[in-house]
C-alpha cells in the first residue's frame, strides 16, 4: 500500500543527487589529478603510453559514475545499498577495478611512489560500498596492507626511500574508504528514516481502518447470531405453535431492522467529520509524511457554521488532504478557515502539484472534488480549486446559515 509520495517534502530526491555529485567529482578529480600532476605528462614519456594512461582515466571515470548510480537507487527506494535491479554491477566493478590497478601500475612504473595508489583507493571504496560491513573494511584493510607492502618494495628496488613510499598509499586507501563509506551511510540513514516516515503515515490510515472495521464487526457479528437463533427457532415452532413462530419472525425483522440502525450509525460514525477534527488529523497526518502543513484558522470561525456545513467542510478538507498525500510531492501546505461577509470559507493550497491538474482527483464515488461540489452547491455554497504552477489550491465556501 503506498497512500503516501516518497518523497514529500524530504529532500531525499536532492540529496541522492547531492551525494552522487560529490562521490563522483572527488573520485574524479583525484584521479585526474594524479595523472596530470604525474610523469605521465612529462616530454619524455612515449606518447603509448600517454594514450594508455588517459584511457584507463576515462574508463575507471566512467565505471565510477556508473557503480555510484546503482549504489544510489532513485526514489522510491529499495534495500539499502542494493541496486534495485538486485545485483551489483559487477561488469562496472570490474572495469573500474581493472582501470584503476593498470593506472596505478603505470604511475609505479614511471616512478610516482605517491601519485600512484589514487587510482586503486578510489576504486576499492567504490567497491567496498556494495559489500556487507565487516567485508567491505576487510577489503580495505588489504588493500591498504597490499598498496603499502607493493609501495614499499618498488621504492627500495630503485634505492629511493621506502617509508613515504609505503606509508602514504596505505593511509589514502583508509582515507578514501573513510570518506566514501562515510557519505553512503549517511545516504543510507537517510533512507531508512523516510522508509520509517512513510510507514508511520500508512500505519495511521490502517488504524483508523481496524477500527472501523472492529466497530461494525461487533455490531453486525452480536445482531447476527441473535438473528440465526432466533430463525432456528421459529423453523422449529412453525408447525407446533404458529403463533409463536409468528412472534418470532416478527422480532427476528425487529433485530434485522435494528442491525441496520445500528450499521447506518457506525458508518454515519465515521463519516459524520467535523472541520475541526479533520484539521487536526490532517495536521498529524501530513506530518508523519514530512509535509510541512501550515494553518491559519480563526478561532470565533468555528461556532458561527451549524453541524452540517462543519461536515461537509471537514469532508472537503479530508478530500484535499488525500490528494496532496496521494496526488503530489508536496514539501508544504497552507490551509485557512476564516468567516466573511456570512461564508465560511476554507483554502487548502500545496506545491508539488502534478503538471496535468485533472490527474487522480477523484478518489471515489462520493468523496472526489466534483462530488463535493455538487453537495455544496446544493446548500448555497461553492467548491472550486485550480492548478497554478505546481500549486493546487482548493477552496470551498459555505453560507454561516446553512442547516
Amino acid at each position: 500500500m503506498r497512500d503516501v509520495p516518497v518523497d514529500p517534502g524530504t529532500g531525499l530526491t536532492n540529496f541522492r543527487r547531492y551525494t552522487w555529485w560529490s562521490l563522483l567529482s572527488v573520485t574524479a578529480f583525484f584521479l585526474i589529478y594524479s595523472v596530470a600532476r604525474s610523469r605521465v605528462m612529462d616530454a619524455a614519456t612515449p606518447v603509448p603510453a600517454r594514450l594508455a594512461a588517459v584511457a584507463v582515466l576515462a574508463l575507471t571515470v566512467v565505471a565510477v559514475a556508473v557503480s555510484v548510480s546503482r549504489r544510489l537507487p532513485p526514489v522510491p527506494l529499495g534495500s539499502p545499498g542494493t541496486d534495485p535491479g538486485g545485483a551489483p554491477p559487477v561488469g562496472w566493478l570490474v572495469a573500474g577495478g581493472a582501470g584503476g590497478v593498470a593506472l596505478g601500475v603505470i604511475l609505479l612504473a614511471l616512478g610516482d611512489y605517491g601519485l600512484w595508489s589514487f587510482g586503486p583507493a578510489m576504486t576499492v571504496s567504490i567497491i567496498a560500498a556494495f559489500l556487507p560491513g565487516r567485508r567491505r573494511w576487510l577489503l580495505i584493510a588489504a588493500t591498504a596492507a597490499g598498496a603499502a607492502a607493493l609501495g614499499g618494495v618498488a621504492a627500495a628496488a630503485s634505492g629511493r626511500g621506502s617509508l613515504f613510499a609505503a606509508a602514504f598509499p596505505a593511509g589514502l586507501v583508509v582515507l578514501t574508504g573513510w570518506v566514501t563509506l562515510g557519505m553512503l551511510w549517511a545516504w543510507d540513514v537517510a533512507e531508512r528514516l523516510n522508509a520509517a516516515r512513510r510507514l508511520s503515515a500508512e500505519l495511521a490510515v490502517k488504524d483508523e481502518r481496524l477500527r472501523f472495521a472492529a466497530d461494525l464487526h461487533d455490531i453486525q457479528g452480536h445482531h447476527l447470531q441473535v438473528i440465526a437463533l432466533k430463525s432456528e427457532l421459529a423453523a422449529r415452532l412453525m408447525e407446533a405453535d404458529p403463533v409463536r413462530a409468528a412472534t418470532e419472525i416478527e422480532e427476528i425483522r425487529r433485530l434485522a431492522a435494528d442491525a441496520l440502525r445500528d450499521t447506518r450509525a457506525v458508518v454515519q460514525g465515521y463519516r459524520r467529520v467535523t472541520l475541526e477534527e479533520e484539521i487536526t488529523n490532517a495536521t498529524r497526518v501530513l506530518a508523519a509524511a514530512g509535509t510541512d502543513a501550515r494553518m491559519d484558522l480563526d478561532p470565533s470561525a468555528s461556532g458561527l457554521l451549524r453541524d452540517p456545513g462543519r461536515h461537509l467542510l471537514g469532508l472537503v478538507m479530508r478530500e484535499a488532504t488525500t490528494n496532496v498525500l496521494r496526488h503530489s510531492r508536496a514539501r508544504h501546505v497552507e490551509v485557512g478557515y476564516r468567516t466573511a461577509d456570512g461564508l465560511a470559507r476554507l483554502t487548502v493550497a500545496n506545491d508539488g502539484a502534478p503538471e496535468d491538474p485533472g490527474t487522480g482527483r477523484e478518489t471515489g464515488p462520493g468523496t472526489g472534488l466534483r462530488t463535493l461540489a455538487e453537495r455544496l452547491r446544493t446548500t448555497g455554497g461553492e467548491l472550486t480549486w485550480r492548478h497554478d504552477g505546481d500549486r493546487f489550491v482548493v477552496t470551498a465556501c459555505l453560507p454561516v446559515e446553512t442547516r
